[in-house]
């Protein structure tokens, strides 16, 4: 398959760390759309296990579903993963959505198998839309998050505050569809959701209960990781990432 497009487009509780943003600002955020049922997408999910070792970036993989007729359902995809991507395409205004899709710091795509494509989409971004000003920090104490985002200074002061729970690594035998017979590996999943709140450009803190990570799906033990943005927009008309930091659980 060549890539794909579509038309429209530990118990954690009781412990005590601090996590603080990458040192120095990430310089980019990078979001992988990608599906089990996809023979394209294997050498972008390698690229992004390559990726995720870079400490400078911010890297997930949003595993969609809308390939799930092919033949497999994506043990990984959740549905809201394919609407971000068409929001995106939506908001940038090309209709662009296919897997394997990396979309860098909210504002430019590539695809997502391209290494050289998606660093020139880096350099782009951060030269004409500079991304990532706003510093974000992580604190984990007590078995309590809390995410601290200052005033705005030379950054537009709005957007909404997101927390993605993290699995470092998934591997998965793909028993039909496109990629039958072959096991497959999965970095930096996104496993969940969770709106944090709004910043306005004020200084503000938010917190939550490490417990509240966990869902009927989810596992405090699944979640090795978690990263937070800041991003312009709307979950319905997402834009430039503003400030973004990862924290480790485990």
């Amino acid at each position: 398959m060549s890539y794909r497009r579509i038309a429209f487009a530990a118990a954690l509780a009781g412990t005590a760390c601090v996590a603080q943003a990458l040192a120095g600002e990430p310089r980019a955020v990078i979001e992988l759309f990608t599906s089990q049922g996809c023979s394209s997408c294997p050498p972008a999910d390698r690229l992004m296990g390559e990726l995720s070792r870079d400490p400078s970036l911010v890297t997930m993989s949003f595993p969609v579903d809308y390939w799930d007729y092919l033949g497999w359902k994506d043990t990984l995809a959740l549905h809201g993963n394919s609407v971000r991507q068409r929001e995106y395409a939506f908001t940038r205004g090309d209709r662009e959505v296919y897997t394997p899709q990396a979309v860098i710091n909210g504002v430019m795509h590539a695809l997502g198998s391209d290494k050289t494509a998606i660093e020139k989409a880096i350099v782009r971004t951060r030269s004409v839309d500079a991304p990532l000003t706003l510093p974000v920090g992580i604190t984990i104490d007590g078995g309590k998050l809390t995410v601290g985002i200052p005033a705005a200074q030379n950054v537009a002061g709005r957007g909404e505050v997101w927390l993605f729970p993290i699995t470092d690594r998934a591997e998965v035998k793909v028993s039909r569809g496109e990629n039958h017979g072959r096991t497959l590996s999965y970095y930096n999943v996104v496993r969940r959701w969770v709106k944090l709140g709004e910043w306005n450009g004020q200084a503000e803190n938010f917190t939550l209960p490490l417990s509240q990570l966990a869902d009927s799906g989810l596992a405090l033990t699944d979640i090795d990781h978690l990263a937070v943005i800041v991003q312009s927009g709307a979950a319905d008309k997402p834009g430039l990432i503003l400030g973004a930091a990862t924290a480790r659980l485990r």
